[in-house]
C-alpha cells in the first residue's frame, strides 16, 4: 500500500487520501468510472487491461472509499502509457487528481509516457514535459451490416509472432499479453487479411457499453483496411460503431467518414519524449485511448 501526502499538508490531513495499487478485480471501477464519464469502453476491457502491468492501475481513497483513479501500465523499460485518470465528481478541486497523478508517474519512473488526454487539458499536460504529438478523432454513427468479403481469416488463425511483428510498427513497445488477451476476450472479434503469404491488415471489434468499437484497424493501405473493416462490421451485424482515427492519416479519415461516421470527440495523443518512428499510415484505428 502506498500513502501520498499533497503538498497541501492541510487538505492532505484533512482528506487523508490514500493511494495504492489496485487488485486486478478492482479495475473494473476504474473502467465503469470511464464509463460514467462517456468514454464508452468494452465489457471485457477490465480483464485484458489487468493482463499487461498489475501494478500499474492505482486508487485513491478516502476512509475505504474509492474516490480518485489512474493508471500507468510499463509495457517496457521505457515506454508507459496513462489512462483512467478521474477523480470522484463530488471530490474534484481539492487536490486529489494531482496526488494520484504523481503516484503513477513514479510508477513509470525514467520511462517515456504517452497519453490521449482531451484537447482542453493539453496545457495542463504540458506543464509535466508531455507534448503533443497528433490528435486522434473518435468518429461514430449507426451502419447497415456489408456482405462478408472472401479471403478474409480469423485473426486467432494467425500466428501470434506474425500479429505482434505488425503491431511493432505501429504501437511504440511490444505488448505480447495484452495483443493475446484482446483478441481472444469474450465477445472479441478479430478479422485478418494475407497478401502473398504475409499479414497485410487486422483488426479487431468489441462490443461495448454503447454500440461496438473498433480498434485496432492496422493496414497495408485503404484497401485492405477496408476489406477488414467490412469483415468485422459483417461479423457483428452493422450497428452502432465506433472508430478512433489518427488525424494525420488522411486515408483512415477518409474511410470513416464514406462510412458516413461523424466525429464525437478528440483527444490528443502526447509523450513526454521521443519514441521508436511509427507506421501511422497503417493505423485506421487506434486500440484503445485507455492504454494506447
Amino acid at each position: 500500500m502506498i500513502s501520498v501526502e499533497g503538498s497541501n499538508c492541510a487538505i492532505a490531513a484533512m482528506d487523508n487520501l490514500r493511494i495504492r495499487p489496485m487488485r486486478p478485480d478492482e479495475i473494473s471501477i476504474a473502467v465503469d468510472w470511464a464509463a460514467a464519464e462517456g468514454w464508452n469502453p468494452g465489457f471485457a476491457d477490465d480483464a485484458c487491461f489487468a493482463s499487461v502491468d498489475p501494478q500499474g492501475f492505482f486508487i485513491g481513497e478516502l476512509d475505504g472509499a474509492p474516490a480518485a483513479t489512474i493508471s500507468c501500465v510499463n509495457y517496457s523499460d521505457y515506454f508507459s502509457f496513462l489512462g483512467f485518470y478521474i477523480v470522484r465528481a463530488d471530490l474534484r478541486g481539492r487536490g486529489h487528481g494531482l496526488q494520484i497523478w504523481n503516484a503513477a508517474i513514479a510508477h513509470a519512473g525514467p520511462r517515456v509516457i504517452g497519453l490521449d488526454g482531451v484537447v482542453a487539458q493539453q496545457q495542463n499536460y504540458r506543464r509535466s514535459a508531455f507534448e503533443l504529438a497528433y490528435a486522434n478523432i473518435r468518429y461514430g454513427g449507426t451502419v447497415a451490416a456489408p456482405a462478408a468479403p472472401t479471403g478474409v481469416v480469423a485473426l486467432r488463425e494467425i500466428p501470434i509472432a506474425a500479429v505482434e511483428a505488425y503491431d511493432a510498427t505501429v504501437f511504440p513497445a511490444p505488448r505480447s499479453a495484452f495483443l493475446r488477451a484482446w483478441i481472444n476476450a469474450p465477445g472479441h472479434r478479430g478479422r485478418a487479411l494475407l497478401r502473398d503469404g504475409a499479414l497485410a491488415g487486422w483488426g479487431v471489434i468489441r462490443p461495448c457499453r454503447q454500440g461496438h468499437k473498433i480498434g485496432p484497424l492496422v493496414a497495408d493501405d485503404r484497401a485492405t483496411a477496408e476489406v477488414v473493416l467490412s469483415a468485422l462490421l459483417a461479423d457483428v451485424g452493422g450497428g452502432e460503431i465506433f472508430l478512433d482515427v489518427p488525424a494525420i492519416n488522411r486515408d483512415a479519415v477518409a474511410l470513416a467518414q464514406e462510412l458516413g461516421l461523424t466525429p464525437v470527440f478528440e483527444t490528443a495523443r502526447m509523450y513526454t519524449g521521443a519514441i521508436p518512428p511509427l507506421r501511422l499510415e497503417r493505423v485506421f484505428g487506434v486500440t484503445t485511448f485507455e492504454l494506447g
